[in-house]
């Protein structure tokens, strides 16, 4: 009962943090747009013509469409670079020299801009589906395998060398000692690789025809409609917050739970 009333108590905290910050926007606004002239409406946006927007972009479905086109690359793209990413990350760590040659190119190529990556995807793919759900892979790939790098070379070494007393080898290895130690920081890399793929994902709708987050994004820009930009940047984040508490939150407290790091 106590930890449920914690809960509700931090929940409500969170509203009315949330309820303050609406109110300080409508605030500004009205100060800087209604009685100073400071700025335009179409520059600084109130948080009630921001809302009507969204609940019209609703109605005629044009967010939802969009939201189940982006969320359904994003999991494609970022499902493949997970595959790529851990197995690269693996392959650096069991390999010396793929080691001292592959790990400052991966971390140079980490830090490129996933749309450097568009005109290749364009040139290689045309603009289409697997243009952007590559630059969502390639934009992730490498946040992921440096993480799982990172990981498997700071697993305790006392984890390992009673591993290998007791005879564990090879994939025996890998499987019961290596994966399961490093397996929070993994989960580490797979939350900055997921952040990694959303920018990848915006920067390829926004520059490619098609339904998206960031096709509607862009409708906004072109029609000078700040309140649809607003509207679809909330959606991003709302989504980005909510994927995040569901999936790699719990996933998180699970494995450090299951670890002895975090009671329930």
């Amino acid at each position: 009962m106590q930890g449920l009333n914690t809960t509700v108590t931090g929940v409500l905290k969170k509203i009315l943090f949330f309820m303050i910050l609406i109110m300080m926007w409508e605030l500004v606004y009205k100060v800087g747009v209604d009685y100073l002239k400071i700025w335009k409406p179409y520059i600084f946006p109130s948080p009630i013509d921001v809302f009507k927007t969204l609940v019209a972009l609703f109605q005629d479905n044009t967010i939802t469409i969009a939201i189940v086109a982006s969320i359904k690359r994003l999991i494609i793209g970022y499902a493949i670079s997970l595959v790529i990413g851990v197995s690269l990350g693996i392959l650096i760590v069991r390999y010396k020299y793929i080691d001292e040659n592959m790990s400052a190119l991966i971390l140079g190529l980490q830090t490129l801009p996933s749309i450097c990556w568009l005109p290749f995807a364009i040139l290689w793919y045309g603009l289409n589906e697997s243009a952007i759900i590559f630059v969502i892979a390639i934009g992730s790939i490498f946040a992921v395998s440096m993480a799982t790098v990172s990981a498997i070379k700071n697993v305790e070494p006392i984890y390992l060398k009673a591993a290998r007393t007791m005879g564990a080898r090879g994939v025996r290895l890998y499987g019961s000692v290596i994966a399961p130690a490093s397996l929070p920081t993994i989960i580490t890399g797979m939350k900055q690789g997921w952040s990694f793929a959303w920018r990848a994902l915006m920067s390829g709708e926004m520059l490619s025809a098609t339904k998206g987050l960031g096709q509607v994004l862009v409708v906004g820009r072109e029609l000078g409609d700040i309140n649809q930009v607003m509207a679809v940047m909330i959606v991003i984040v709302v989504l980005g917050l909510v994927i995040d508490k569901l999936i790699f939150d719990s996933l998180e407290k699970n494995v450090r739970y299951k670890w002895g790091l975090e009671r329930r």
